[in-house]
């Protein structure tokens, strides 16, 4: 899942962004509104985290401004600004939730679960295909209660595959949603970590959770239980 984070405090945006990625989270950061609302356009996220009061073009702004141009990914606000008035110009330039500065990095995470699983269509709380049970706020993997033990990385890989069954799911797209912007290394890790995952989470005797389209990329079928 991708975030990007809008955050002109450099300690701040490090702090977290470091946390979200061992979460398993893809994680790009703006330290001003205009490029971040460059970021937000050109990398469509699954959720934005947005201070308000940044260089160029503040939070609000940068909101109204995606909104009205059709942008409806999920948007957090950060502010120092505790008063009502505030969470209200905040909720009216199109932000889904609210977040007082200071605040705890659990309940920054809560929030962000929250807004993603109502957020871009609808987002059930646990995945499941083959007997397996993916819970998208806990980051695991299981299968009869069992936790696989899968790395963030592959949790990333095996929920976006889950959120687009039915789909064939190039390895570019896996690339651009799993992985950060900054890596530059190719599809072939792409194959590895499919690999790798298909090996902890299939059964031998089993049907196929991931099956590879030549030439296209990869699929989890609808049919699957």
């Amino acid at each position: 899942m991708r975030v990007l984070m809008i955050e002109d405090d450099r300690d701040l945006a490090a702090s977290l962004s470091w946390g979200l990625k061992a979460e398993g989270y893809v994680v790009d950061v703006a330290d001003n509104g205009v490029d971040g609302l460059w970021k937000a356009r050109e990398t469509t996220p699954d959720v934005i985290i947005l201070d308000v009061m940044l260089p160029a073009m503040d939070g609000y702004e940068v909101c109204r401004t995606l909104r009205g141009q059709g942008l409806w990914m999920p948007i957090l606000m950060l502010t120092a600004m505790d008063q009502d008035l505030d969470h209200a110009e905040g909720l009216d330039s199109g932000a889904d939730g609210y977040l007082a500065k200071p605040f705890s990095y659990p309940v920054l995470l809560a929030h962000l679960r929250s807004l993603t699983r109502r957020g871009l269509g609808a987002r059930p709380a646990v995945l499941a295909a083959a007997g397996l049970v993916l819970d998208p706020a806990g980051r695991t993997v299981t299968r009869d209660g069992r936790d696989l033990g899968l790395t963030p990385r592959e949790v990333s890989v095996l929920e976006h595959l889950l959120r687009r069954k039915g789909r064939v799911v190039s390895k570019s797209e896996l690339l651009e949603r799993c992985w950060d912007v900054n890596f530059d290394g190719g599809p072939s890790v792409v194959e590895v970590h499919v690999h790798r995952l298909r090996r902890k989470i299939e059964t031998p005797g089993g049907p196929p959770v991931i099956e590879t389209v030549r030439g296209g990329g990869y699929v989890v079928r609808e049919d699957l239980p």
